[in-house]
């Protein structure tokens, strides 16, 4: 949903085709996946229609994980690049996590009390519902299973890396959005906005810019 007014901002020769995961909004009950690669092949055969025009990728947070390993499969499996990829909200992949694993957390109590401590997202309903609470977890658990266990392709891509991100997000700070420089072979820029982990919903049109930016002009092989 996020996605869905992004064509507003963008010019007319830039289509915006977004994905939608099982366990969101009308494919809440559907089961989530738990290892992103899986999740990845079984995207690919839905994502090939599309693919016939030039295509750049684009995710936030998890799905910056999802982007790279989806760049990863297309360029080496299918022969398919993307002009570039889009990384944002999300420090390197293989940058060392910072505390304990979630995922492995024995019970749902435990693991939204973490979860919360840390994030500080998750609304009060789902703590004080037993239903909301049955429902959410398993797809919280899905998410931060599927992140913790990926171990990404050592292979640098061939296209271009932009990584973004918010210059007050405490997940992603300017270090850690560098890291991305190492996995791809081309040009690679960093680019933060004013604002936090969601600074895209705070700054839409200025983070649509820099993109449009970008397809259009290129990548500097430079740092901001």
């Amino acid at each position: 949903m996020i996605y869905r007014v992004w064509h507003q901002h963008l010019p007319a020769d830039i289509e915006v085709c977004a994905a939608q995961l099982p366990g969101r909004e009308d494919r809440l009950r559907e089961r989530p996946f738990t290892d992103l690669v899986e999740l990845v092949q079984t995207m690919l055969p839905h994502l090939q229609p599309y693919l016939d025009k030039p295509f750049a990728i684009f995710g936030h947070s998890m799905g910056a994980l999802i982007g790279y390993e989806l760049a990863q499969q297309l360029s080496r499996h299918h022969g398919r690049v993307p002009t570039h990829l889009f990384v944002s909200g999300r420090r390197a992949p293989f940058l060392p996590e910072r505390e304990r694993l979630l995922h492995t957390l024995p019970t749902d109590e435990i693991f939204l009390a973490e979860l919360q401590r840390r994030y500080n997202n998750i609304p009060a309903p789902i703590y004080e519902d037993a239903e909301l609470r049955a429902l959410f977890a398993p797809l919280l658990r899905a998410d931060v299973t599927l992140v913790e266990t990926y171990r990404p392709a050592p292979t640098p891509l061939p296209c271009p890396i932009v990584a973004l991100g918010g210059d007050a997000d405490p997940f992603a700070v300017l270090t850690e959005l560098q890291g991305w420089q190492t996995l791809t072979q081309a040009a690679f820029a960093a680019h933060r906005f004013q604002g936090g982990h969601l600074y895209l919903n705070e700054q839409p049109q200025s983070l649509l810019a820099t993109i449009t930016d970008y397809l259009t002009r290129g990548v500097a092989d430079l740092i901001i």
